[in-house]
């Protein structure tokens, strides 16, 4: 596939699509985006990870962010029911899919002036439709050769821990030089891992200093940059996971280059999911796997990703699983 699958710079060239898109370029499974990058073969590769046996479920409980970072996003609430005394069943209200550790759909963002993913008219992006809802990944899960850049044991191990009260971006080359230092190397369609820290440095803070950080929401994450854009494709990656908010910094950089393309204040969630078709991980739990890597000098996996089969759903918990 990578023969024929153009450079980020020939996308930002496009005029029969919005540039920057990968818009028509996986005719076979159109809806399922960048995740079309792991195929069988990646599969396979991912397989030959496995030496210790050890499984990470990389889900935080549904309810560990709270308060959350986000306005509105809450844990459910659960009510057990009892037909008689020998059966239970349970109910769950106020259920958000994104609350907690989870995968966005591609009917997350729509490009402004463009439209969504695969120019999927608007009309078809609601409740009781199908379109790039997260069933696409559900009935076909996303699974292959994970790779970790743990990035906050590499600040740290350079004397310049990474400030998540102050939300810092990080930028490209801190993601290369974390792989860099671990001996890592990406192929095409691998999956990144992003470990940050942020997600323990949340957790970690008492009820009052979440509020406090949910207040100024000043979130650690990737740097906006087209930079980024262009590695991230031209790496084929299938999917990007975190263990950030938002995969990228809030606010956005003041020199974000996409602050004149919407509502999203220069973030660029539009460019890498309506955009480019990228699945977006975030809140995962990525401590422990990391720490393992550390230990086995290792930063690698074997991942699978399975959404809640949700047909139209806008995301889903990620159920990602890595073996190593």
């Amino acid at each position: 596939m990578s023969e024929t699958i153009p450079t980020y710079d020939r996308l930002l060239l496009r005029t029969d699509a919005p540039p920057g898109s990968s818009w028509g370029l996986f005719p076979d499974d159109a809806e399922r985006g960048m995740a079309n990058f792991a195929g069988p073969e990646q599969v396979l590769r991912g397989r030959a990870t496995i030496r210790d046996g050890i499984v990470f479920s990389l889900d935080y409980a549904a309810d560990a962010f709270e308060p959350s970072m986000s306005r509105s996003r809450r844990p459910p609430a659960q009510t057990v029911t009892s037909a008689h005394p020998d059966s239970f069943d349970d109910v769950w209200d106020g259920y958000w899919p994104q609350a907690s550790s989870h995968i966005d759909g591609l009917r997350h963002r729509r490009a402004h002036g463009h439209g969504f993913y695969n120019g999927v008219p608007d009309s078809s992006v609601a409740a009781g439709t199908l379109h790039l809802g997260v069933q696409a990944w559900a009935e076909k899960p996303i699974a292959g050769r994970a790779v970790m850049a743990d990035v906050e044991r590499y600040r740290e191990d350079a004397g310049s821990p990474i400030d998540h009260q102050a939300g810092e971006p990080l930028t490209l080359a801190d993601i290369t030089a974390t792989l860099g230092a671990q001996g890592s190397s990406l192929e095409p369609g691998d999956i990144l891992l992003l470990h940050t820290g942020w997600a323990e440095w949340f957790l970690g803070l008492d009820a009052a200093h979440r509020a406090d950080a949910k207040a100024k929401r000043n979130t650690t994450g990737v740097a906006q940059s087209t930079e980024f854009l262009a590695w991230l494709w031209d790496s084929r990656i299938a999917l990007l996971g975190t263990d950030t908010f938002a995969v990228e910094a809030l606010p956005a950089s003041p020199d974000s280059p996409f602050r004149e393309t919407g509502e999203d204040g220069g973030m660029m969630h539009q460019e890498l999911i309506a955009k480019l078709g990228c699945p977006l991980g975030e809140l995962w739990d990525l401590a422990e796997l990391a720490a393992h890597c550390a230990r086995r000098g290792r930063y690698e996996a074997f991942l699978t990703v399975k959404p809640l089969n949700l047909p139209g759903a806008v995301g889903s918990p990620a159920n990602a699983t890595a073996i190593v």
